[in-house]
């Protein structure tokens, strides 16, 4: 058995297209259907309904492709075991994570990564969209929102600590909240969808639904505009550490904690066998991240100055 025509079977079963999947190989349309005729024919059962708008699998396709992903996975292992140490990953490896967080803390650990492995080759989507890992033919994601995907497996890189903040300016002319009811009052900047902000206090529990003239799907875009007076949001201290240390942006509500807390996650596919390049990955930013990240640290520093 083929194993490209195995690789070739599985970005047609995510794309439900045969010339988009072979495209994506360097393949004709022409050429991927044989690939996929010559499959069927060396495993005696149709493995893929077509019809002139789309491809879906067939009752025995669907059986086929979980063992075709298991098969697929052991190979990349086999692979990596010959070399026994003196081999590093190869192959492209395909990330998404969320644009913010991707571009100010994952890139820069990438060039440290791709420089320790230099037969893989990386391909890195931004979006703040939740992305489909297996449709997308994704390797690994990350992730800061609530996992809710049972079929993915999660590893925690780093915690994502929120926090209220607001401009200098903007709490001289409205001045501060003292407790979290005092947020309505306030023009309040939120991502689209989440204008419920939950705050604790002990035992206590406190249920805000806030509303303000600014909303964005950007989380970068919330900080920057709430840097420039435009109202109160939460952030996370990843995102603003910079703006908190110049003194652009100041924490309000410090006395409260706020149950959105979450973390960042590195999610993939669950599969008995971990490919070599996912599990490279995974190791290194866990290391990365380890301990106290970063902008943690450069907070602590500014406290204590």
């Amino acid at each position: 058995m083929n194993i490209e025509h195995l690789r070739l079977f599985l970005r047609i079963a995510a794309l439900h297209n045969i010339s988009q999947a072979g495209a994506e190989m360097g393949l004709s349309p022409a050429l991927a259907s044989a690939h996929i005729n010559k499959l069927e024919e060396n495993l005696g059962v149709r493995l893929i309904h077509r019809t002139t708008r789309k491809v879906s699998l067939t009752e025995e396709g669907q059986v086929f492709l979980l063992h075709a992903e298991d098969v697929l996975a052991s190979v990349e292992a086999a692979k990596a075991s010959i070399g026994a140490g003196n081999t590093s990953p190869t192959g492209t490896l395909r990330v998404a994570a969320p644009a913010s967080f991707g571009r100010m803390h994952l890139l820069p650990g990438l060039v440290e990564f791709m420089q320790q492995y230099p037969n893989l080759k990386v391909d890195l989507k931004l979006s703040d969209s939740i992305v489909d890992l297996v449709e997308g033919g994704f390797d690994v994601a990350i992730r800061n929102a609530e996992l809710k995907d049972s079929s993915l497996i999660a590893r925690k890189l780093t915690h994502d600590n929120r926090i209220v903040c607001a401009s200098p300016d903007y709490i001289s002319l409205n001045g501060a909240p003292e407790k979290p009811i005092d947020l309505k009052k306030h023009n309040c900047i939120t991502l689209l969808n989440l204008d419920n902000w939950v705050f604790s206090k002990g035992s206590d529990i406190f249920n805000i639904k806030v509303s303000g003239s600014f909303r964005t799907d950007n989380g970068e875009a919330i900080r920057d505009a709430c840097s420039q007076g435009l109202g109160v949001t939460i952030n996370s201290t990843w995102s603003c550490y910079q703006q908190l240390v110049s003194g652009q942006l100041q924490q309000l509500l410090s006395d409260y904690s706020l149950a959105s807390q979450t973390a960042i996650w590195a999610v993939y596919p669950s599969s008995r066998q971990l490919a070599p390049k996912v599990r490279c990955f995974i190791d290194f930013f866990t290391k990365y991240f380890e301990g106290t990240p970063y902008w943690d640290r450069a907070l602590a520093n500014h406290t204590v100055n």
